[in-house]
């Protein structure tokens, strides 16, 4: 009997507060997110088997296809015409590169990958988490750039939060808005796949509250020597409401060192322009911009697997997700300034 009741009064106590249950069940899917699956989806996206994810190139499209058959496993429909892709094709006018050593090419085509976890009573609103999935393909000596940092380390992440989204759907807890969850490539080629889709949207913009944006999670750069910290870029500067739920999530969960260093408006490396969030900023759509700053192998063949820090890929995960969850369940959408 002292058995039944120990297992009755856990149940017992979140039906009478409505506040505890919600907080155990974000919690609980929030801790979905593992190093032991990070490194299963990172290990194969940063493989030589990838060829550095060059967009336009057979490695992006083998990248594609694995994080598109990841969706179809954990119940993520195909959007349209039985595809996860948004397909485009662009003009090249990259000013750094590979691409600037082949004159012929005068188009890049690519796909951004499209996983939409359908809402409830608010599943008009949407709320947009990309990473891009592209890197810089080889060099001149076939040398491969793994980019397991940038940005496999992001779009590992999506990954999990796509599937921590999902579980807490299938066990009917689905959020009230729905997720896009948009793994984009043309980042490296000047944010082409993000561009694309604000100038093509698949979901109205006027609907989409925020993106989120993850772009290099998985190291520790020359400021810090510990992992506990991510730098925060553009939470502030379309509505000061949705840093305020970013800090607050931290606050009561995470407990990561939030660093704004590049998010001042006179930053030189002005990385607020330099990533996929940007072109939804331009949009008009507020943005956080998650990143763990540059380090010594950034752009080169020796950002590699074995040098990432899993367990900080975890944590910013589950702090991104948590805030995910507020914004997507929240009575009422983060207010412009």
């Amino acid at each position: 009997m002292k058995a039944l009741l120990l297992l009755i009064l856990p149940i017992t106590l979140l039906a009478q507060n409505p506040d505890l249950s919600e907080d155990y069940l974000k919690q609980k899917y929030a801790n979905s997110i593992t190093v032991d699956n990070l490194k299963e989806y990172l290990f194969v996206l940063a493989s030589d088997s990838m060829k550095g994810r060059e967009t336009g190139t057979l490695g992006q499209r083998k990248a594609a296809n694995f994080i598109a058959n990841f969706f179809k496993e954990i119940g993520i429909p195909p959007y349209k015409y039985n595809t996860y892709f948004q397909k485009f094709k662009v003009k090249n006018i990259r000013r750094y590169g590979k691409w600037k050593n082949q004159p012929n090419k005068k188009y890049i085509k690519g796909e951004n990958i499209i996983g939409y976890i359908e809402g409830t009573d608010l599943k008009d609103e949407l709320l947009i988490i990309t990473a891009h999935y592209d890197h810089l393909g080889t060099n001149e000596d076939s040398l491969i750039y793994n980019g397991a940092d940038d940005n496999g380390s992001g779009t590992s992440s999506i990954m999990e939060i796509a599937q921590a989204f999902m579980l807490a759907k299938k066990e009917g807890n689905g959020p009230r808005r729905s997720i896009l969850i948009m793994p984009v490539s043309g980042e490296e080629k000047g944010l082409l796949g993000s561009k694309y889709y604000v100038d093509n949207p698949i979901y109205p913009l006027e609907n989409t509250i925020v993106n989120l944006n993850i772009d290099m999670i998985g190291r520790i750069d020359d400021y810090y020597d510990n992992p506990d910290y991510v730098y925060l870029i553009g939470s502030d500067r379309l509505s000061t409401e949705l840093h305020q739920i970013s800090e607050d999530i931290n606050k009561q969960y995470i407990n990561l060192k939030l660093d704004y260093k590049f998010n001042e408006e006179d930053d030189p490396n002005r990385y607020y322009y330099r990533s996929d969030h940007y072109n939804f900023a331009k949009k008009n759509i507020p943005v956080i911009f998650y990143f763990n700053g540059i380090h010594a192998d950034y752009h080169k063949t020796s950002d590699t697997v074995d040098k990432i820090h899993f367990g900080k890929i975890q944590k910013i995960s589950r702090y991104i997700f948590l805030t995910a969850w507020e914004l997507a369940n929240r009575n009422e959408r983060p207010k412009l300034d």
